[in-house]
């Protein structure tokens, strides 16, 4: 008979008459690798002789748990945990002095078998703090959306918005406001901050995104932290093949649009010890630009990935992972657009190596020890298609870009993690503690040319050049710890309080981060729950910041409409204090009210707040916009942002793996530093307060995967609609007029819709798939002329239109 996906063992059999009496119950949940589950929700109930309340525990990090029964006799037993397969109503006998038991969960699963069940499940779980969000691996491949790596599935969360540059904005962030972790590692850009790996969907087991309030052993991130963690194989060999047929591009003449191939592939290295995951994901694309010359419309580009990841099972106590993944990109022609013809562009190329290793060991008494190291090196090189002057004018960007750049960066990382045994005193305490060491490197050589501004009459105005060397190097070093009680005060209320440190060598100063959560459940852990808290949170310091002062002097020269020198060369320098700066830090307050409501669905709304200080930005400390004098441009605390967010949202999962969500954000994100003054930017501006460039104070998300009539159809669907993104007015010198980003694109609205059939082809499954992004058609720019007297002022560019997708997924066979 076929191994069930819902697995069970450790039934007790009763070896003594029944007799009214507590008894204490323990036992361990694991996943098929025997690896522990933390965080399950158990619940026993009895099947007969009660009123039919629920007795109910959580497992710690070791997967240990301990729950107290009214007496002996029959029980159902469920498991639950978010990205794996319930364990629904299994009935054991529990007798006088039952032994301990395990509970196997299997992790969610594309392939199903002869035995269906509902691969989600929505729970109150009383013990969990945390403002979280989650995506399993089934709702990023069953639900559509435009992109095919994960950094787009992330906008399939309420909260989440994407630019038209791709960039992640959370919780009204900056894109270098979020720790994104790998498997526990961070894994976000050593220079930037930002979230750029590219990763395989198939490679993604589950997606948690924890804001607002989260645990304090992670920090460097005011938005939160957005945990990735990565399938494992299991005993039985596994394959998939998404999109091996090339897709067929009709717009601006037929072509080969975008062939994006996915392969996967895992299994035992060593059956009952040892398994292994490889997942492999490539994409060759034409992207035609829309409102670009045809002939010179089409921009080609080719990525790679792979990601690796292994587990051993040394012993029954010890485990032991390793990971390696790579990324290559290549973009001969980015940057084209309607108002940057291909004579700007610039030929891209980058690499990321990523490799892993971390090693569990599970000790007495529910102790777990845990030690990491990675360590993670790119490659980014932008080379102009010529040498001649860039050229800004009113109507668009002419010329060749001005900058050539080749940058090196990396990051080694070091952490530990240890979880203690549970402690009693009034209620029950789970600590942990930990420590995180990260050294940083960034090398550049980058040489600018130089470029030229015009005014709206064809006239000169202004000439910049550059001067000394954009070669240099820049180290850095990081230092986190961290202590957390969770304290379950009673069995309806849990406190989690803790606190972290942390320290770096830019700013040099020990930084102490206290938090504070509640989980209450008034109603004995039934249908509803309250949470919220209260946490300081510091932003890490990022290594792009503190080079600039080392790179290249701009050299400006201002002429009058006459040609002659109106003033220049002028410099604009950019210095660091010498000493006295303080970290970014950021106070979030958050409430949630989670309710369970009839046929599973459940409904949850959030408030959020937060308030930003001591925010880094570059400030003038001459006399500002002068043009007889230089520019010192100096790195000062005079930032602060402003966040608030209310949200609702409902999910439903049920059936055989279908679900669906809606949420609507009503939301205000503004700052005094909304423009970035970098070395390359020729953007004036008085005041630099207003919103940020990607508020959205109203947005609707749904997405869904639905069943048919039909027994082997189903359709999947996603519609978003949002404000427009906000938008500075220029004139042609680059000075802001009004107030920055005081007007707005359209209204943006998506909607998707797809439709697949899934056959059963002997002993393989192919899932094929076909449908529309955008099928109303509606626009959606993402350009605009902003500079005041332009001929095409105000005009917008950049809408995509609709797109017609299919997919063939090739998911595997079924298991024996």
């Amino acid at each position: 008979m076929p191994r069930r996906f819902l697995a069970f063992a450790g039934m007790w059999m009763a070896t003594s008459p029944v007799f009214a009496a507590d008894i204490s119950i323990r036992g361990r949940v694991l996943d098929e690798t025997s690896a522990a589950v933390s965080s399950a929700l158990i619940r026993f109930h009895p099947v007969a002789g009660t009123n039919g309340r629920d007795f109910r525990a959580s497992s710690g990090p070791t997967g240990k748990f301990e729950i107290r029964l009214p007496a002996p006799g029959n029980y159902t037993v469920t498991v639950e945990h978010e990205g794996f397969f319930p364990l629904q109503n299994q009935t054991i006998a529990i007798g006088q002095t039952p032994e301990d038991v395990h509970l196997v969960l299997n992790h969610l699963r594309e392939v199903f078998q002869s035995v269906r069940v509902n691969a989600t499940t929505s729970s109150l779980d009383p013990e969990r703090t945390e403002n979280r969000k989650s995506l399993n691996n089934l709702t990023v491949l069953n639900v559509p959306f435009s992109g095919r790596d994960l950094r787009n599935a992330l906008k399939l969360m309420p909260g989440v918005v994407q630019d038209p540059k791709g960039g992640l904005h959370l919780s009204g962030s900056s894109s270098n406001q979020v720790l994104y972790t790998l498997d526990g590692f961070n894994i976000t850009d050593p220079l930037t901050g930002h979230f750029d790996t590219r990763l395989s969907l198939d490679s993604v087991r589950a997606i948690d995104y924890s804001t607002g309030r989260y645990s304090p052993e992670y920090g460097k991130g005011s938005a939160g932290a957005v945990a990735i963690q990565t399938g494992m194989g299991t005993d039985t060999l596994r394959y998939s093949a998404t999109n091996f047929v090339p897709g067929v591009d009709t717009q601006s003449g037929a072509h080969i649009g975008t062939w994006a191939p996915r392969v996967g592939l895992s299994g035992p290295i060593l059956k009952h010890r040892a398994w292994f995951s490889d997942t492999a994901d490539s994409e060759y694309s034409q992207t035609v630009v829309p409102d670009v010359q045809k002939g010179h419309d089409r921009t080609p580009s080719f990525r790679f990935d792979n990601l690796l990841h292994t587990q051993v099972d040394l012993s029954r106590s010890n485990i032991f992972y390793a990971s390696f993944l790579m990324n290559l990109w290549k973009a001969p022609g980015w940057g084209l657009s309607a108002l940057d013809p291909p004579s700007t562009t610039l030929n891209r190329r980058s690499r990321t190596w990523f490799y892993s290793f971390k090693d569990q060991m599970y000790l007495s008494r529910g102790t777990l020890l845990e030690l990491g190291y990675a360590e993670d090196r790119t490659f980014a090189r932008q080379i102009p298609q010529g040498n001649s002057l860039y050229l800004i004018t009113p109507e668009g960007r002419n010329g060749n870009y001005y900058m050539d750049t080749t940058q090196t960066s990396g990051r080694r990382q070091l952490l530990a993690n240890l979880f203690l045994p549970v402690l009693h005193l009034g209620g029950e305490h789970k600590l942990k503690t930990g420590f995180d060491f990260d050294r940083l490197d960034y090398w550049q050589d980058i040489r600018r040319t130089g470029f030229e501004q015009f005014h709206v009459d064809g006239s000169l105005l202004r000439e910049t050049t550059y001067r000394g060397s954009g070669r240099f190097s820049r180290p850095g070093l990081e230092a986190s710890s961290y202590l957390v009680d969770d304290w379950k005060v009673r069995s309806d209320l849990v406190l989690e309080l803790g606190v972290r440190q942390d320290w770096d060598e830019f700013i040099r100063r020990t930084l102490l981060s206290p938090r504070l959560s509640f989980s209450y459940s008034p109603f004995r852990w039934k249908n509803t729950k309250l949470s919220g808290g209260y946490a300081v949170i510091y932003d890490s310091s990022q290594l792009e910041l503190f080079r600039r002062p080392l790179d290249q002097i701009a050299v400006t020269t201002t002429y009058n409409p006459d040609g002659s020198i109106f003033s220049g060369p002028a410099l604009e320098i950019f210095t660091l204090p010498n000493s006295g700066l303080k970290a970014p830090k950021y106070r979030n307050w958050t409430f949630s009210v989670d309710q369970r409501l009839p046929r599973n669905v459940m409904l949850s709304s959030t408030y959020l707040r937060k308030r930003g200080v001591d925010g880094f930005t570059y400030l003038d400390l001459r006399k500002i916009f002068d043009p007889a004098i230089d520019s010192l441009l100096t790195l000062t605390n005079e930032r602060w942002d402003d966040y608030d967010s209310a949200e609702v949202a409902l999910h439903q999962s049920f059936g055989k793996g279908y679900e669906w969500m809606a949420s609507y954000t009503r939301s205000r994100a503004i700052s005094n530093a909304v423009l970035n003054l970098a070395v390359d930017d020729t953007t004036q501006v008085r005041d630099n307060a207003g919103p940020m460039p990607w508020d959205s104070p109203n947005r609707f998300l749904g997405w869904g995967y639905f069943p048919s009539p039909w027994k082997t159809w189903a359709f999947a669907t996603l519609v978003e609609a949002r404000n427009g993104f906000p938008f500075s007015i220029q004139r042609d010198d680059g000075g802001v007029v009004g107030a920055v980003d005081s007007h707005r694109f359209p209204r943006y609205f998506d909607l998707d819709f797809h439709v697949e059939h899934r056959l059963h082809i002997g002993k393989y499954h192919i899932a094929l798939r076909g449908g529309f992004t955008n099928i109303t058609n509606h626009k959606n720019p993402t350009v605009v002329n902003n500079i005041i007297g332009a001929p095409q002022y105000m005009q917008y560019f950049g809408s995509e239109g609709r797109h017609l997708i299919f997919r063939i997924r090739w998911i595997g066979k079924d298991l024996e």
